[in-house]
Parts: C-alpha cells; structure tokens; sequence
C-alpha cells in the first residue's frame, strides 16, 4: 500500500502528526509512506525510518516573493508523483486541500466539512473524517489518518509511543547534564518572560541552555547568559542539530512553539508554557506537562494581545521540574 500525508507546515504541527508513522506501520508493515511538507520543515522529518520519501514544496517562498509563476511551479511537481492508494490531507487548509488533490491516487481523505476551519478545503476529499475541531491536536491528525486505515488507537497507545525524531548530526554540548529553554515563538504573547527563565535557573540550580532562531532571541539569551552563571546559550543551529541537542537533554521548558513539542516528539521530558493558545495542542503524560495562564482560549479566535503568560509563576514552573527529574 502506498500512502501520501500532506500536512505542510508547521514545525509543532507536523511533529504532532509524525506520531501516526508507526502505527500505520505497525498494522501495515509493508506500507510505503511518503511525506510532502514545506521545503524549510523538511529536516524535521529526515532519519525517519518509516517514511520512504519527502516531497517539498516552497509554497512560504512564494508567497514572500508574491509569485504565481512559483506557485504554479510547486503544484506542477505535485501533478507528476507517482500514483498512491491513499493521499491524506492532515492539515485541512485549501491550499493543503488542493495539495492532496492534485496527487494522483484512488482515495483522498480529510476532514469533513464541520471539522475544519477552511470548510471549502473539505470539498477536495472523497473520504471525509469528523472530529471536532477543538478536539485534542494529536488525536485529530491520529483520527484523519487512522480512520480510512481501520486502525483503533487509545490515549495509552499515545502515552506508550516510541520516540520518532532522529538525528544524524554529530553535535555535542559540553555539559554532560543539562535542561533545555526555548524562549521564542511566532507571537510576543506567547514567550515566557527571560528573566522569569532566569529565576527558574537559578531556583533549579543545573545547567541551562538556550536555544534561539533569530538575532532578537540571540540577544536575550546573551543577556540571560550573562545574568545567571547555571545559563549558557548555543550557537544557532538547524533543524537537525536542535533534535539532538534536545534528544540528549534530561529536561525541556519553553513556550509553545515547535522546538519545544520535538521533547514530545523524542520521549524526552518536558514543561510547555502556555498563555493565549489552547492546551490541547498537546498530549500530556506522566513526562509531558504542560502550565496554563488563567485566561480564558477561544479555539476559533485566538486573542494575540493575550500575555497572560507572564503570569505563571517560577515557582510553579521550578516545582513541577524538579518531580521531572
């Protein structure tokens, strides 16, 4: 059986959909599974045994370069793949729908019509999966891409999952122990304050170390390096290097945002900090916590003036860190 997944962007996202892997190929095993993403997620998904192929497409490039001829250019190597038994849009946007779609094969699935939020992308489907939109993240893409498989799946099979993220990068951190921090996001109301970071390493008292992404983010960790002697910061790094860095850590904390659902991802502990975006994005366990500001999250409307993030409490975040470890 040949299958395709198309679930395009974005980091945390796919993340949470890669986790449907091995339990198509627990009951498939001779399932070939291919993949098609946005060309800068690609890295997220390579080491991955399970998946035989990645398709990219640049559709972010062109819409930063405003190109239709780009566009036209991505759909175009979509059109010429090969034929699959079942093309599965787990994203359930139109240009995802579109994307799914124009892959030749048999069966095309997604969501229906009352399970999305862009409800003309469930028009592009012949096999339509309902489950509501507010429902749990993971068990939405584990729902769109189990149902037309007849895989049964439950809360325990997700607790009990193998870590699927891999890394062929040969990276070390000098320190032999450490706790991860993830400081940005997509939002401003979103990140947990850096000096409220700071508290929390200092109350812990282990080694520290920040990862950032950007020029704004270099610089707060520079300063949170520079304010606490547990803290230190990493050069920037790729796709690749974060899962391994993240891969040999004993602990994660961090604001919503893909870097730190890859401690999901590779079974690794973690505290997600959360704000002004539901809890339900994620999967919580026994290793995977997550700590909620008291606002209340509309899953329709997402308010981005929400900051109430700042008002989680170190203590709090220190306390629940150190029964993780």
């Amino acid at each position: 059986m040949k299958i395709a997944i198309v679930k395009l962007s974005a980091l945390g996202d796919i993340i949470h959909t890669m986790i449907a892997l091995q339990f198509i190929k627990n009951h498939y095993p001779d399932s070939q599974i291919d993949w098609i993403v946005d060309q800068q997620f690609k890295s997220v998904l390579e080491n991955n045994p399970h998946i035989r192929k990645i398709h990219t497409v640049s559709f972010k490039k062109a819409k930063k370069e405003k190109s239709i001829l780009l566009i036209l250019k991505e759909l175009n190597k979509i059109r010429v793949l090969e034929k699959y038994d079942l093309v599965i849009d787990a994203q359930g946007l139109i240009k995802s729908a579109v994307v799914a779609k124009l892959i030749p094969s048999k069966i095309t699935v997604g969501f229906d019509i009352n399970s999305i939020r862009e409800k003309l992308a469930s028009y592009f489907y012949n096999y339509k999966v309902a489950i509501s939109y507010d429902s749990n993240s993971i068990e939405r893409n584990l729902r769109v891409i189990c149902n037309p498989l007849d895989i049964n799946f439950n809360s325990i099979d997700i607790e009990n999952k193998d870590p699927f993220l891999f890394s062929d990068s040969k990276l070390k951190v000098n320190e032999s122990c450490y706790i991860v921090f993830i400081i940005g996001s997509t939002w401003a109301s979103r990140n947990y304050p850096i000096e409220k970071f700071v508290e929390v390493a200092d109350l812990l008292q282990k080694n520290c170390i920040v990862l950032w992404g950007s020029s704004e983010e270099r610089k707060k960790a520079e300063w949170m390096s520079e304010q606490s002697t547990f803290i230190g910061m990493m050069p920037k790094l790729n796709l690749n290097e974060v899962k391994a860095v993240i891969s040999n850590s004993m602990l994660l904390i961090g604001n919503d945002s893909g870097p730190s659902h890859m401690a999901w991802g590779l079974n690794i502990p973690s505290i997600i900090l959360f704000g002004p975006t539901p809890v339900n994005r994620v999967f919580q366990s026994t290793i995977n916590q997550v700590l909620k500001s008291n606002s209340e999250v509309n899953h329709f409307r997402l308010n981005k003036q929400d900051f109430t993030i700042r008002e989680i409490g170190v203590n709090d975040i220190a306390r629940m860190a150190k029964e993780l470890l």
